[in-house]
């Protein structure tokens, strides 16, 4: 089969004359390739090459060819070269067959023939290649038929998967991300043969772990991706506390929902609405303090009380743990974490303006996304009890609507700071400035003082009265 019609892009016949003028048999491979064939675009392209020869020589004879508008770089101690041109990234490497050791995913390198870079790939989907020399470009080559697969919809390893995930064992987190972001099936014997190494992903980096997991994140449905990885105990081996949620515990015919599945489908119903990963994690983790405060109460059956306070207490040590962003996109999810309960408590009850401008001020700018969380965390099977919750959600929408129009509540900052209070009542720094700021924000918020700064000041100089300052007049 041959895909010279598809071979559009300029990159390819520049590297064609390069590889013939070394004489290097060339080929592009991976996942470009079964893109192609999938007729999937990605929104940035990585293009990945091998030849029968140097592959840093040829990069670098390709960069020359393209000229100041190319940067290159050489990776010596993976024997790989790239070039970021047009926006575009090309990675260059010798084709090579590698041994591994038990202890380390550090394969041992040595020049191969492009069977051998057949061989160490990790699917059949990802071994296909395509030749760019002149006498035979655009010509298919697919050891392992791997289009067969892509018909099939079907994750399968080039050799036996227990050599292949026990060589590289972050191959089994791909095999997830890709069955979940293809929708495809994991191969049965390929599908046991991770339940059976998964504990050897033990030997990988958390960070190379957590990237292919935040792509399953950002998947179509991301609760398939966290099923193959529960089941699997892949999921076991870096994120234990996720498989917690799992499972219903009964004391006679009181039983609990399963938290683990409820997450899941609250992270699918959110990921219908954004592509925001940290939105995303807020969705995976706004219940993971449910097992730490499960209780059975007698005429109350089980409880979770303060599951979310903790849950938000958890979140730095979680994304300490795998190695996620410990700045503002932390402080984020663990704010939606924290205050996921609010809209729904004034779904429930009558909904005051005091109640709506605390969560205004507490949820700042991300109150849309808290309210999207909320939409989400609806996952009853009770489509009366769903439509009621979600029409009372909108209510409380309206509300903020109102009221911060109203009252310019969002990331308000009291009309009247800690420097002044210092001026006004002729005092040093001290717990009665922090006693009349929180005075002030209150009476704000409760409605009791306008947010502007002629009520606010006769509000402080009242209030200071009370704790005996006198103003200076």
């Amino acid at each position: 089969m041959n895909f010279t019609s598809e071979l559009k892009n300029p990159i390819f016949r520049t590297i064609q004359i390069v590889a013939d003028e070394l004489e290097y048999p060339t080929y592009v491979v991976g996942g470009w390739v079964r893109d192609l064939l999938l007729d999937r675009k990605q929104e940035k392209t990585d293009i990945d090459f091998v030849c029968i020869g140097s592959g840093i020589k040829l990069a670098e004879k390709v960069a020359k060819k393209l000229g100041d508008a190319a940067s290159f770089k050489v990776f010596k101690n993976f024997g790989t070269a790239m070039i970021h041109y047009n926006g575009e990234d090309y990675e260059f490497v010798g084709a090579r067959k590698e041994s591994y050791r038990n202890v380390s995913r550090k394969p041992i390198v040595e020049n191969g023939t492009l069977e051998d870079d057949q061989n160490r790939r990790d699917f059949t989907i990802n071994a296909m290649s395509i030749q760019l020399n002149k006498d035979n470009f655009g010509l298919l080559i697919d050891p392992f038929n791997g289009q067969k697969d892509l018909a099939n919809r079907i994750i399968r390893t080039p050799l036996s998967p227990d050599i292949t995930y026990s060589d590289d064992p972050l191959r089994m987190m791909r095999a997830v991300r890709f069955a979940t972001q293809l929708n495809f099936t994991i191969e049965e014997k390929s599908y046991n043969s991770i339940k059976n190494n998964s504990e050897r992903l033990g030997i990988i980096s958390q960070e190379r772990i957590t990237e292919e997991l935040n792509k399953i994140i950002l998947s179509k449905t991301p609760s398939n991706g966290f099923i193959l990885l529960f089941n699997t105990e892949l999921l076991h081996q870096f994120f234990p506390l996720m498989t917690k949620l799992h499972g219903v515990e009964f004391i006679g015919k009181h039983g609990h929902k399963d938290n683990f599945y409820h997450t899941i489908e609250v992270l699918d119903n959110i990921s219908k609405n954004t592509t925001n990963l940290w939105l995303r994690w807020a969705a995976i983790l706004h219940d993971i303090a449910k097992p730490k405060t499960k209780k059975y109460e007698k005429g109350h059956g089980w409880t979770f009380h303060a599951h979310e306070f903790i849950g938000g207490k958890m979140v730095p040590k979680i994304f300490r743990n795998l190695k996620l962003p410990l700045n503002e996109k932390m402080k984020y999810v663990q704010k939606l974490v924290t205050l996921h309960l609010r809209p729904i408590i004034l779904a429930k009850d009558i909904v005051t303006d005091s109640a709506i401008r605390r969560l205004l001020f507490d949820a700042g700018d991300d109150i849309d996304d808290l309210m999207m969380l909320c939409d989400a965390d609806i996952t009853s099977k009770n489509p009366t009890k769903v439509k009621k919750y979600l029409n009372n959600f909108q209510l409380v929408r309206k509300k903020l609507q109102k009221v911060e129009e109203k009252d310019s509540i969002r990331n308000f900052q009291p009309p009247i700071d800690g420097l002044e209070i210092m001026q006004l009542f002729n005092i040093q720094a001290g717990r009665e400035i922090g006693v009349l700021k929180n005075a002030i924000k209150d009476a704000i918020l409760d409605g009791e003082v306008k947010n502007n700064r002629e009520e606010a000041l006769k509000f402080i100089i009242k209030k200071g009265k009370e704790i005996n300052l006198t103003p200076i007049k």
